[in-house]
């Protein structure tokens, strides 16, 4: 069997057929990009996810689930169930075993989103990514009561520059008819963009949380009872409660010890949690659902490679003259039956260029969007070992699929000879 004679055949018999082959081709092309982008956007997501926090060996807060708890301090998602005293957070900063805390305060939000309550530990000593620490994109860090720093997000979505003012709202939800409006806030700073739900905050001190809540009672601003921004300078806030801290350890080797004298706490019922394992299992009750839709992805790709199938069966009937002449002029049965194979093959690797060449532009082009929507890092990569495995299962499917064509012409074309065309 000629393999040159072979392959010549199949590209002019390509060539021929170009304009429903192509057609083919593109159904495929969007297939396989649909397929390979899901599951790309699958591992940029699931890395994304990861390193929302790292660096921080403990979330504490009061007793409640340990997602309940990743969920409102992390994504701000939820509200807790209850706060932690403040001389409690003071005892916790004097055990030695324990190397940085950041207080979290929350309660309040700005346009929909939530307000965070805390200190300069939060800028020094929290961390995304692998160990990236927040950078300042404009301005400087709050100083002052009313001083805001606000999150990429945030910023971009309102247009807010340094020495903006805004007023935040009581409550954290979306919608809000309780605004602090004789207590002003001034954007010192903004956030640089970092991926995480850090970008989709507005950060003040606590001493700002306390005092635009002074004359407060159940929700309400009680008239006459609330500060200015001028009464409130030069006053001490201290907060009775907060919400949450995240805790760095000096010795990571006593997380698990800490952890457990954390959960056994008598002065009041705390929880603490390992960031990592509480996103470990967050991501696994999320992975079922991503699983589902890349299993949907993989039967569209499936579909497309049947009509590929019919496609070839359907032509089978037109190339009758076309196998008669090959069969006259000493083809073999199997040379035949090998052009449907090859040209099968051929468009599932063209559709496969073409899928990797269209992804790289979907992501560049969607990348800035992502990030701006979603808070989600997504950047051009190598393809991994399983999205390699995944491409290269689409041409070995093809070949399965164009079996059933090649088949058929292997098992007409032993008998077939020129005189019998016109009963073809």
């Amino acid at each position: 069997m000629n393999t040159r004679l072979a392959l010549s055949l199949a590209a002019a018999s390509l060539w021929h057929r170009r304009r429903v082959l192509s057609l083919v081709c593109l159904t495929l092309t969007l297939s396989v990009t649909l397929l390979l982008g899901i599951q790309y956007l699958r591992t940029e997501v699931k890395q994304s996810f990861t390193s929302t926090i790292s660096g921080t060996d403990l979330i504490i807060g009061a007793r409640s689930g340990q997602l309940n708890l990743l969920l409102y301090t992390v994504f701000h998602l939820g509200d807790p169930t209850n706060n932690i005293r403040w001389s409690t957070f003071q005892q916790l900063k004097q055990d030695q075993r324990i190397d940085w805390l950041i207080p979290i305060s929350l309660g309040d939000s700005y346009q929909g989103y939530r307000v965070i309550g805390t200190d300069d530990a939060f800028l020094e000593h929290f961390q995304f990514g692998r160990g990236q620490a927040l950078q300042l994109a404009q301005g400087r860090w709050f100083e002052g009561v009313f001083d805001v720093v606000l999150g990429a997000n945030v910023a971009d979505e309102f247009n807010h520059r340094v020495d903006d003012r805004i007023v935040l709202s009581h409550g954290g939800g979306r919608t809000s008819f309780s605004n602090h409006d004789d207590t002003p806030f001034r954007v010192a700073g903004i956030l640089g963009s970092t991926g995480t739900p850090v970008d989709q905050a507005v950060y003040i001190s606590l001493a700002g949380m306390e005092a635009m809540h002074v004359g407060w009672q159940s929700g309400v601003a009680v008239p006459g009872r609330t500060l200015t921004p001028e009464q409130a300078e030069g006053r001490e806030f201290t907060p009775t409660a907060i919400t949450a801290a995240f805790a760095g350890l000096e010795r990571q080797i006593l997380t698990f010890q800490v952890q457990r004298a954390l959960n056994q706490y008598t002065g009041e019922p705390l929880t603490a949690i390992l960031p990592g394992v509480a996103l470990s299992e967050l991501w696994r009750l999320m992975s079922q659902f991503e699983r589902a839709l890349l299993g949907i992805t993989g039967f569209v790709v499936i579909i497309s490679l049947l009509g590929l199938a019919a496609v070839l069966l359907t032509l089978q009937a037109q190339r009758a003259h076309e196998i008669a002449v090959l069969r006259a002029t000493g083809a073999s049965p199997g040379l035949v039956a090998l052009l449907y194979v090859i040209e099968a093959v051929f468009l599932a690797i063209v559709a496969c260029g073409l899928a990797l060449m269209l992804g790289a532009v979907a992501v560049s082009a969607l990348t800035p969007w992502l990030q701006a929507a979603y808070g989600l890092q997504v950047q051009l990569r190598p393809l991994t070992t399983m999205e390699w495995g995944l491409l290269f299962s689409v041409p070995v499917a093809a070949l399965l699929v164009a079996l059933i064509p090649a088949f058929r012409t292997w098992w007409q074309s032993r008998s077939l000879g020129l005189g019998d065309t016109a009963e073809s």
